[in-house]
């Protein structure tokens, strides 16, 4: 069952002591995995670098659907923009939920992809109801093909406060953020037609209030503010790191 929806992957909550799999870490694993496994060690189509594993974290190789551990092997499991590639995301999501009693997924949301379309991306996501509902692409009525992504991953993520605050306080506008404990809750190729328009058809504010909770205007505004601290924070955690880095590169 769900938790929460984390503001970033970086805001998960694995214990000290817990035993963490990473799921698809591929070119940029989390620090906190004591193991990653990837299944395309050799190729570079579903991720945009080699693979990268952080020092004394192991790295197997292994498919994502039939995982070679066993049941409740981990405390915490993390799959980060990789449900969004496998063929058979309920078999996936089964696995996850065998070997982990708790875990994070992170995936494009239905926003995200028509904003930011990856011809390497089969499913489009969204959260309804505490639960994660998948279509493929190819199912659907419109298929993006214009990407944004520079624009608003690279340059307004980088340049703008305004849209680093509302990535914050709605962590699901371009991507599902969904921690979970005991098991996934999920739908796949849902055939209730309710649930299939959200998909296929434009949103009115029902469907808008269903997958983005209202808030009143105080919540509003503690999280607003909550999220701007957040932002100055890791803007001057990053100033640090990168000051010292280029320190100990001129010397």
């Amino acid at each position: 069952m769900k938790i929460r929806n984390p503001n970033s992957r970086f805001k998960i909550k694995p214990k000290r002591s817990d035993l963490v799999l990473e799921v698809g870490g591929g070119h940029n694993p989390h620090p906190r995995s004591n193991i990653v496994v990837d299944k395309f060690h050799d190729s570079n189509y579903h991720r945009s670098d080699d693979v990268k594993v952080h020092k004394d974290q192991l790295f197997l190789i292994a498919d994502g659907e039939h995982l070679p551990f066993k049941d409740n092997a981990f405390d915490y499991v993390i799959n980060n923009h990789v449900i969004e590639h496998v063929p058979d995301p309920a078999q996936f999501f089964d696995e996850l939920s065998r070997v982990a009693k708790r875990g994070y997924v992170e995936a494009p949301s239905l926003i995200g992809e028509h904003l930011i379309p990856k011809e390497s991306h089969t499913w489009g996501i969204l959260e309804i109801d505490d639960k994660i509902v998948m279509m493929k692409k190819s199912n659907l009525s419109y298929i993006p093909k214009l990407d944004f992504g520079d624009l608003l991953l690279y340059f307004i993520a980088q340049n703008s406060i305004g849209f680093k605050i509302l990535q914050k306080t709605y962590p699901n506008l371009l991507t599902v953020r969904y921690e979970w404990q005991d098991k996934i809750d999920y739908i796949i190729e849902p055939s209730d037609p309710e649930l299939r328009s959200y998909f296929m058809q434009t949103w009115d504010m029902e469907k808008i209030t269903k997958v983005f909770k209202r808030k009143s205007k105080v919540e509003e505004l503690v999280t607003s503010v909550a999220a701007f601290f957040e932002v100055l924070g890791e803007f001057a955690f990053r100033k640090v790191f990168k000051s010292r880095f280029e320190k100990k590169a001129v010397f």
